[in-house]
C-alpha cells in the first residue's frame, strides 16, 4: 500500500453512517463511549438526529455537529463529533428506506474524500444493506468495490493495489483471492495472476500497516489435502505452487499450497503472519470462529486505510440496544494504529 503521509498527524478517523435504520447508531454510542477517553478520535458523517436518539436511548450526552474534522479532537472527548447530512426520510429502527440510500452513499463519498484531502487519517465503514442501495442505482458489489472506485481519484495510487479483502480477528490476518462469487466460479478466478497480485498487496500490507518488517505468508491449497499431488486437484501443482515461486524469486516469503484443514490449527499459526485464501468461506469461517464479534475486514490494497466491523446492518436487533460493538471499537482501534505505523515510515 502506497498511502500519503499526513504531515499533521494525529487526524482523526471519518467513521460513516452506514444505514441508519441499522444498529450503526447504537453501536456507534457505544464505542464512542468506549473511546472518549483514548487518543482514537473520530467522526461520524450523518445525520444529526438519528445519533441524538440514540444517545440519548444510551443515556449518552448529545452529539456535537461540525463543520470540519479539524474540530474533531477539540470536543471528541466530551460529545460525539458529527458532520451533518439530512436524510431524506426520518430512519425507523429495522425499517430500511431506499429513500436514504443517497445520503448513505454520500457519507462514503465524503469520508473518501476527507482522506484525500488530509482532513481524516483513515476510513471506518458501518455496515450498509446493499439492496436498499441498488433500488437507488448502486452499481457496486459492496463497499470494497466503491472504495476502490474512489480511489481512483488518488493521483499518488500505485502498484501493488487493491481493493483486496482481508479479515482479522482471534489472531489471524486472511486475505482473499476470490470474493462475492458463486462457488462453482472460484476456480475461474484462481489463476497466477490474481494469486500473485493478491499476495503482494498483503505483503506490502503486513510491512506497511501492521509494520512487520520480513512478513511470512502461508497459502491455502484449493483442493482437498492441497490437491495431493494432483491426485484430487491440478490447481496446486500447475497454478499455486508456479506462482508462489515466483513471489519467493521476487523476495516474498509465501508457502506452497498447503491443505487449508490444517493451516488454522494453533500451533501452526505462530509461524506465520498472514493467510492467502483462495474463496470466500476458506477465510472466514476460521476467523468468524476464533472471534466473531471482535473481527474486523481491512481492505489492503488502498491510498487510504479502510477498516470496517465484520458484521451487517442488524436490522432485526436494531433500537434494542442489544447490539455488540466490540467489531467496530476494534476496527476504529486498528484503523488508529495502522494510521500511527503510516505515519513512522
Amino acid at each position: 500500500m502506497n498511502t500519503a503521509i499526513n504531515s499533521s498527524y494525529p487526524l482523526p478517523i471519518a467513521l460513516t453512517m452506514g444505514d441508519p435504520a441499522g444498529i450503526a447508531p447504537e453501536i456507534t454510542a457505544i464505542a464512542w463511549k468506549h473511546l472518549s477517553s483514548s487518543d482514537n478520535s473520530f467522526f461520524v458523517i450523518g445525520d444529526p438526529e438519528v445519533y441524538d436518539n440514540a444517545f440519548n436511548k444510551a443515556g449518552l450526552p448529545a452529539v456535537q455537529p461540525i463543520g470540519d474534522p479539524d474540530q474533531c479532537n477539540g470536543i471528541f472527548k466530551d460529545a460525539l463529533p458529527i458532520l451533518p447530512i439530512k436524510l431524506a426520510q426520518p430512519a425507523v429502527y429495522g425499517k430500511p428506506c431506499s429513500s436514504n440510500a443517497t445520503a448513505i452513499i454520500e457519507s462514503i463519498q465524503m469520508a473518501v474524500a476527507y482522506c484525500r484531502n488530509n482532513k481524516a487519517s483513515a476510513i471506518v465503514t458501518n455496515p450498509i444493506a446493499k439492496s436498499i442501495l441498488y433500488q437507488a442505482g448502486f452499481k457496486h458489489p459492496g463497499h470494497t468495490e466503491f472504495l476502490g472506485e474512489l480511489a481512483e481519484n488518488f493521483t499518488y495510487w500505485k502498484k501493488p493495489h487493491g481493493p483486496i479483502l482481508m479479515l482479522c480477528g482471534g489472531g489471524l490476518r486472511v486475505a482473499l483471492v476470490s470474493v462475492h462469487c458463486p462457488l462453482h466460479q472460484v476456480i475461474k478466478q484462481i489463476t497466477k495472476q490474481s494469486v500473485e497480485r493478491t499476495a503482494r498487496v498483503l505483503h506490502n500490507s503486513l510491512k506497511v500497516d501492521f509494520a512487520i518488517e520480513n512478513p511470512k505468508i502461508a497459502m491455502c491449497g484449493l483442493n482437498p489435502h492441497a490437491g495431493e499431488d494432483g491426485t484430487i486437484g491440478i490447481e496446486e501443482r500447475d497454478i499455486l505452487n508456479p506462482a508462489a515461486q515466483n513471489l519467493r524469486n521476487e523476495g516474498i516469503d509465501i508457502s506452497d499450497a498447503l491443505p487449508a484443514d490444517t493451516v488454522f490449527i494453533e500451533q501452526f499459526r505462530k509461524s506465520y503472519d498472514g493467510v492467502l485464501a483462495m474463496y470466500h468461506d476458506q477465510g472466514l469461517i476460521p476467523v468468524k470462529t476464533l472471534d466473531f464479534h471482535g473481527g474486523t475486514n481491512v481492505t489492503i490494497g488502498l491510498p487510504f486505510i479502510r477498516v470496517s466491523p465484520d458484521h451487517g446492518t442488524g436490522f432485526e436487533i436494531a433500537g434494542k440496544n442489544i447490539a455488540k460493538a466490540d467489531s467496530l471499537i476494534t476496527a476504529l482501534s486498528m484503523a488508529s494504529q495502522i494510521s500511527r505505523n503510516h505515519s513512522i515510515l
